[in-house]
């Protein structure tokens, strides 16, 4: 059947001469469906399209029809970029070293690395011993587990501390729902122990045998822990913890000295953890500090000592110290006390040493305390806008910090520093195949004034030869919730950007914490406008500063960003020529009045509960697929994964069909969906550079860039 038939007789929501440039597309006919209408404090909401949702059946023929629909429009309407599309992912493909090993690390007798080869869509993993006695050793190759499934993840790797047992998850379908399996690694075969169904979280105690593992009810919300004994059928495994609430979540882990096993339960506003030795795992957890409302903390262990990060009375956090022995919170002593100009984002003990990740002003700080000498030392950076994050260090008992450093200029760089000398070695720099130079590139770091006269940092990266010469096309990107910062890390994708005279820029705005804990409540709750109006305010200071035009301007967001696209959009259609919304948190109020999907209730703490009048009244001034109105939209790009338990597919959906039926101008507006895959997109490199380069070919599709 021809496409343009197949669409019409699906949706009828194309035009009649499918070889024109698409202009308005008509509501679907099939949205004639009688409306769901929910009345809230007063307020009625009307669906039209709440039929995309169906309840029972995601593989229901007429949903799938609808959203199979819409990705043949979406491939006939970016049909004149096809070339553009393959040739952006060739030329992002060719900056990847397709032959490429990681940074070994030591753990124990052994030293673990993983491969890349050419051609493969995932690692391959190996160990050897240290002392280099023997051939390096087959872990896993994801590749012949991934062998004839469109999605494919390893969660976690896990092996016991005798080094002989492999446990690992999967997911084959983008749902989050991974399943567990065990490999004898010193007799190369696969055990018959499996547990199915549950979250990526596992944790071996010190016996060898026992596995730790949560478990996600019916919203996938992962609030028990179960014991599993190698051997035994999972049907028998042991609950060792339910938590009740369900504002919270539980999960399972173990100190880095390996003495304790700990299990964290906490909404986005309260903790409380359990302790137990991992030597004893048939033992009793016992809560170290019962929980408290609007209270956090966090425990790390450096024995003899519990250090204790905690925001009670202390808005950016404040280090306690506890003894193994005597938890009494009366005698806990203040090790690190609160500094309202800098946020303590966590703490890792080493056996004498103990390192403190900060951010002041914006930026990442690591410094340590020598605990013997009484020493507090703080590592130099060498740019004035960076990323950096403590990387993997399984071993308790050395003498050397790995950490990962990069920036919107330099690719990602494995270093080690020596506690003892104060030397740095760069163990690995991310190679970027081609003439890549960082010299040619210029980052920076400026700020706009949001409406409340708050100075917002943006971080950008443009290339030096193709500045200057006017206004640029300018990506801008942002988050802007859960208090999650996005630092300007490097990616050798955005370079097809660069190259092509685009501004790259990440809008640091209130919602994130990249300017502490204050910058988080100040973009939450009743004050989540702020994020919008933030991004708004970044947008209009980088066209008054001259660096791009309305017309020049592309935006993107995605999740919670999505959100953030979807409102900044309907408050300021004018300011944007492209926006590109990526699994986005449109139907906002549709999904918080529904305690039964997935996430709903844990995100009352971050949006409010719409049970609560003032909550659910705000919410209804922003949620982007309330607030759609008859007006001109810019273009836009909106995405969807089928398995998303995280934004469900039909809130990109209702949220473009709605749009369709609305928005009164002929600029392009096209939803794909992935239909094999979740909240992440593509799961392979090579196939998650295809939907990259489907996005950069809409945005250079109406920037006008020269391809």
């Amino acid at each position: 059947m021809k496409l343009s038939l197949l669409l019409l007789l699906l949706v009828a929501a194309v035009p009649a001469a499918l070889h024109a440039e698409p202009r308005k597309l008509q509501t679907p006919p099939m949205a004639k469906k009688i409306p769901v209408v929910t009345e809230k404090h007063g307020i009625k909401l009307t669906d039209n399209y709440a039929w995309l949702r169906d309840q029972n059946d995601v593989k229901n023929r007429e949903v799938m029809d609808y959203l199979k629909a819409e990705n043949a429009y979406t491939r006939h309407a970016m049909k004149d970029t096809e070339l553009l599309q393959q040739q952006l992912y060739e030329e992002m493909k060719g900056r990847i070293k397709e032959d490429d090993l990681s940074v070994p690390v030591k753990n124990g007798k052994y030293i673990y690395y993983s491969k890349m080869a050419k051609g493969k869509e995932y690692p391959i993993h190996y160990r050897r011993l240290a002392d280099e006695s023997k051939p390096e050793e087959l872990i896993l190759d994801e590749n012949v587990l991934a062998a004839g499934k469109e999605f494919f993840e390893c969660g976690s790797m896990e092996i016991s501390p005798n080094d002989n047992i492999l446990a690992y998850t999967v997911d084959t379908d983008g749902d989050e729902k991974y399943d567990c399996f065990f490999y004898d690694l010193k007799n190369k075969k696969l055990l018959k122990d499996c547990i199915l169904d549950i979250p990526t979280n596992i944790e071996w105690a010190a016996d060898n045998k026992t596995l730790f593992y949560a478990v996600m009810d019916e919203t996938t919300r992962p609030y028990q822990i179960k014991r599993h004994t190698l051997g035994t059928d999972s049907r028998d495994d042991v609950l060792v913890y339910e938590e009740k609430d369900p504002l919270f979540c539980a999960s399972i882990c173990k100190s880095r000295d390996d003495r304790f096993m700990v299990i964290s339960t906490g909404s986005t506003q309260s903790t409380e953890e359990y302790i137990l030795d991992a030597k004893n795992p048939t033992g009793e957890f016992k809560c170290f500090c019962p929980r408290k409302k609007d209270v956090e903390y966090y425990l790390t262990f450096q024995n003899p000592y519990i250090y204790v990060t905690t925001n009670e009375n202390a808005l950016n956090f404040k280090v306690m110290r506890a003894t193994e022995k005597n938890w009494n919170k009366a005698d806990w002593e203040e090790f690190i006390p609160h500094n309202e100009n800098v946020y303590i984002d966590g703490l890792s003990a080493f056996e004498n040493y103990l390192v403190i990740c900060e951010r002041v002003n914006g930026l990442q700080k690591i410094r340590y305390i020598d605990i013997r000498k009484n020493k507090n030392i703080e590592l130099p950076f060498p740019e004035a806008v960076y990323s950096v994050t403590i990387g993997n260090n399984p071993e308790y008992k050395t003498t050397k910090l790995r950490y990962i450093y990069d920036s919107l200029t330099t690719p990602e760089s494995v270093i080690d520093y020596d506690f003892e000398t104060g030397l740095s070695e760069c163990k690995k720099r991310r190679e970027v195949v081609g003439d890549f130079k960082p010299s040619n590139y210029v980052s920076e770091r400026i700020f706009a004034t949001a409406k409340d006269g708050t100075q917002i940092p943006i971080s950008l990266v443009y290339r030096k030869d193709q500045w200057g010469y006017g206004p640029s096309s300018l990506y801008l990107t942002a988050y802007g919730a859960y208090g999650i910062s996005t630092d300007p890390c490097f990616s050798s994708v955005y370079l097809s950007l660069l190259d092509r005279g685009y501004v790259y820029a990440i809008a640091h705005i209130r919602g994130g914490q990249e300017m502490g804990r204050k910058w988080y409540e100040d973009g939450k709750y009743l004050n989540k406008k702020n994020s919008f109006t933030d991004f708004i305010a970044c947008a209009e200071h980088l066209i008054e500063q001259g660096y791009t035009r309305p017309e020049y301007l592309a935006i993107e967001g995605g999740s919670a960003g999505g959100l953030l696209m979807g409102a900044v959009t309907n408050m300021r259609p004018d300011l944007f020529k492209v926006v590109i919304a990526d699994v986005p948190f449109v139907d906002m109020l549709n999904t918080m009045l529904d305690p039964t999907l997935p996430l709903t209730i844990g995100e009352y703490e971050e949006w409010g509960c719409p049970e609560d009048k003032k909550y659910f009244e705000y919410m209804h001034t922003y949620s982007p697929y309330d607030n759609i109105e008859a007006k001109d939209y810019p273009n836009m790009l909106v995405t969807a994964g089928l398995n998303d338990p995280r934004v469900s597919y039909w809130e990109p959906a209702k949220y473009v069909a709605k749009l369709r039926a609305m928005k009164t101008d002929n600029n392009l507006l096209c939803l794909k969906t992935n239909m094999s895959a979740g909240h992440m997109g593509a799961s392979g490199r090579y196939e998650y550079l295809k939907e990259i380069a489907l996005t950069y070919a809409f945005i250079f599709k109406h920037l006008n860039t020269h391809y």
